[in-house]
């Protein structure tokens, strides 16, 4: 009996032996199957890898742009938006009126005391350096003396550009900001690029704003001087002050400043500098996409009532000799600023006193000067001219060679 045991379990062995061999071969079958399933459905959908190196490749692209815009703007921000999606097609904010008047603020003198500086006299009444020498020639700017009087000059005649958004005179080193709602724009002292560094003339836009701007000197100016650091972090070593409303312009920013005895002067590298309370002042006013139109006008004219006057500022040459001798006596007035001031004159132009004009461009006071005058009755039946609206054309945004800001 006992070899016949032994022959039934041997083959009770190999039946379940059997048995599991074709289960495991239909189980593999099955897992086959199913990761024939779990293929084709995953060709059906995007690669999880690829998407996920494409995105790793997008976000990193990303950075490299800030960090190329970075390296090229000595005041960019890694918190800049990117700088194709914003430089397209800007939204400039609604003008809803414009200012209809010839000037803003009104003359005022003051009397020295022993102490005083123009220097030091200009940053305290916000008015800019090289105005307050050009307004009082002869004085001496160190040592005015007791009792001196002195002119300043707080009356400005409006430049002719678009009385929307920003507008800079680059002559009269000021900015002019015009209210949506068509109040008098305010204005405020600047500092500009320097000869050879000028700041550019034309149309652009604020790109973008930042609270606690990081300085970044360029290559240039590293090479320059070797011992500027890679960026200055907010503080009060930072050359770009507390805010700054970055442009469309690669490397222009207007901004404030730590050295405010460069302001009215032409001292930067481009960029636009203000005192740092007139910085903080105007920073909340101008919403992001703001046009800033850019112009070179030494010479303004407009009628106030009866009276015509003319208001010529030293060129920007001129400002040098200004800042370095106190005086500008060089009689430059070119076609275009001639005929600007017989458009503005209208039919009185031959009214004027040309050789008092002639005085006055060539002294380049910097405040407005009567040179005609027109009868009660005359002005009574003359035409009162509005501001030209705002073209589309010079809202554009002109494409401008940068240089470093």
């Amino acid at each position: 009996m006992k070899p016949l045991n032994t022959c039934i379990k041997a083959a009770l062995i190999g039946s379940l032996l059997l048995i599991s061999a074709t289960a495991m071969a239909e189980d593999a079958v099955a897992v086959k199957a199913s990761a024939q399933k779990v293929v084709e459905k995953q060709a059906e959908k995007p690669d999880t890898k690829k998407s996920m190196l494409e995105k790793l490749f997008s976000d990193n692209k990303k950075v490299a742009d800030k960090k190329v815009f970075d390296k090229d703007g000595k005041s960019a921000d890694k918190t800049a938006p990117k700088k194709d999606a914003v430089a397209k097609a800007p939204q400039p904010p609604k003008q809803q009126k414009f200012y209809a008047g010839p000037y803003v603020g009104d003359m005022e003198t003051y009397s020295t005391k022993y102490e005083d500086t123009l220097v030091q006299l200009a940053l305290d009444r916000g008015i800019g350096y090289v105005a307050l020498l050009a307004s009082n020639p002869g004085i001496d700017p160190w040592m005015p003396g007791a009792g001196t009087k002195l002119i300043l000059p707080t009356r400005h005649l409006i430049p002719d550009a678009p009385r929307s958004g920003v507008v800079i005179n680059l002559p009269e080193m000021r900015l002019y900001y015009y209210p949506p709602n068509g109040d008098a724009p305010v204005n405020y002292p600047i500092g500009i690029g320097r000869e050879g560094l000028q700041t550019p003339v034309g149309a652009t836009f604020v790109r973008y704003k930042k609270v606690g701007p990081i300085w970044r000197p360029t290559p240039r100016m590293r090479s320059e001087d070797p011992r500027l650091p890679v960026e200055v972090l907010p503080g009060p070593d930072n050359p770009m002050g507390t805010h700054a409303m970055y442009l469309a312009w690669p490397e222009y920013a207007i901004h404030g400043t730590n050295k405010p005895f460069g302001i009215g002067r032409r001292s930067s590298s481009g960029c636009i500098r203000m005192y740092p309370a007139d910085i903080i002042k105007l920073f909340p006013q101008v919403p992001e996409n703001t046009v800033v139109t850019v112009v070179n006008s030494p010479i303004k004219a407009a009628w106030i009532g009866n009276d015509f006057y003319i208001e010529a500022h030293p060129s920007m040459e001129q400002a040098l000799r200004m800042e370095e001798e106190g005086v500008a006596l060089t009689y430059e007035m070119s076609v275009a600023d001639m005929r600007a001031v017989m458009k503005s004159a209208g039919e009185y132009a031959s009214d004027i006193d040309w050789p008092l004009v002639k005085k006055i461009v060539r002294e380049r006071r910097g405040y407005p000067i009567a040179v005609a005058h027109k009868s009660a009755k005359a002005a009574e039946t003359a035409p009162v001219s509005a501001p030209a609206p705002v073209s589309e054309e010079k809202k554009t945004v002109e494409e401008i060679s940068p240089t470093e800001g």
